[in-house]
């Protein structure tokens, strides 16, 4: 298995594989309009001799308050189906994480499973005095610095890109 930077004639599979593992197309158009819209992105695939089983993707929020601030939120994350439950995910993830931290980002959000993320270092964002502009249970909007203390004394709203709202 091998963890990389998804290339220009990955989009076809990346959009496959999305579409394999979520009910609607609406992950896979929100990648291809992150690609398009959002700058920079870290956006890796799980490669599989050539098969692309897994995919994740990371753009810029904003934290209202604190525009300096480099965040980014981490959404979508996707393993196919038949490949869940091998560490891809995670392995996608971390690799997610070191990328964001190599482009000078010191902190990332997650709307997700308050069981999965926390094994990464996320913890629920309320901690920190952030909240989401979703109105979503406290346990399931997370962050995490990748810096320490990048987020402390930090409090404010996060907003994500506009594409999200299509969701």
């Amino acid at each position: 298995m091998l963890i990389r930077a998804e290339k220009e004639n990955d989009r076809d599979g990346v959009y496959a594989v999305n579409l394999s593992a979520f009910e609607t197309p609406s992950e896979a158009n929100l990648v291809d309009t992150l690609r398009e819209q959002a700058q920079p992105v870290v956006s890796l695939v799980a490669d599989d001799k050539g098969e692309l089983v897994g995919h994740i993707m990371f753009s810029p929020v904003s934290l209202s308050g604190h525009s300096n601030l480099k965040v980014m939120g981490l959404a979508p994350l996707v393993v196919a189906p038949e490949h869940q439950r091998k560490g891809i995910g995670s392995a996608l993830v971390r690799a997610g994480l070191e990328q964001c931290r190599q482009l000078g980002f010191t902190a990332v959000v997650v709307l997700g499973h308050p069981e999965y993320y926390p094994r990464f270092g996320f913890s629920p964002s309320c901690r920190f005095g952030i909240d989401s502009e979703f109105e979503v249970p406290e346990e399931v909007f997370m962050a995490m610095e990748l810096d320490p203390e990048a987020l402390s004394g930090k409090a404010g709203r996060v907003k994500y890109h506009a594409a999200f709202s299509n969701l």
